[in-house]
C-alpha cells in the first residue's frame, strides 16, 4: 500500500511508503535530528480498482471513499529539504466517508491527482491517493489536532 501524494500547487505526484501511517493516532515523538516540523492538511481516497494512465472520463470508478488528514513533513538539523517519509508522518483516520458525498470542487481535485498519479504510477487497490490542501506550513508542538507531537 502506497500514499501517493499531490503537493498543492505541483502537478507532480510522490509516494510515501505505508510506514509513514499512522493508524493508532499515537503520540509523534520528534527524533533528536529533527529541528522542526511542517504539516499540510489534505484530503484523500482510497483506491478501490487497480489502474495506470486513468482516463477521467472513468477515473470515479477508481475510488470508493475518502476523508481528511495531515501529513507531517521533518527538516532535519544542518537541512534545507523536508523529509516525508519518517515513520508515522502520513495522519490519515480510516476513509469511512463516501464518495458520492463529495463536492465537486473536492472531487475535481482528487480525480484530477488521480489522473496525474497514473500516469507515473500504477495505482492499486488499498493505495490512498492525498491531495494537499494548502502550503506546507512550519507548526510547534500541538498544533495538530487529535495528535500530540513532542519536541
Amino acid at each position: 500500500m502506497n500514499i501517493i501524494v499531490k503537493p498543492h500547487g505541483s502537478d507532480l505526484c510522490y509516494c510515501r511508503p505505508d510506514t509513514t501511517w499512522e493508524r493508532e493516532n499515537k503520540d509523534f515523538y520528534v527524533p533528536d535530528c529533527v529541528s522542526e516540523m511542517h504539516s499540510a492538511p489534505v484530503i484523500f481516497v482510497r483506491i478501490s480498482k487497480a489502474g495506470k494512465c486513468i482516463n477521467p472520463k472513468f477515473v470515479s470508478r477508481y475510488y470508493d471513499s475518502y476523508n481528511y488528514g495531515t501529513l507531517l513533513y521533518c527538516r532535519p538539523e544542518n537541512g534545507d529539504s523536508l523529509i516525508s517519509c519518517a515513520d508515522h508522518t502520513s495522519l490519515l483516520p480510516s476513509p469511512s466517508l463516501k464518495a458520492e458525498e463529495l463536492n465537486d470542487d473536492e472531487r475535481m481535485l482528487v480525480e484530477d491527482a488521480i489522473c496525474k498519479a497514473s500516469k507515473l504510477i500504477s495505482v492499486r487497490i488499498g493505495d490512498y491517493v492525498a491531495v494537499e490542501l494548502d502550503e506546507i506550513k512550519r507548526l510547534t508542538a500541538n498544533e495538530i489536532q487529535g495528535v500530540k507531537v513532542i519536541f
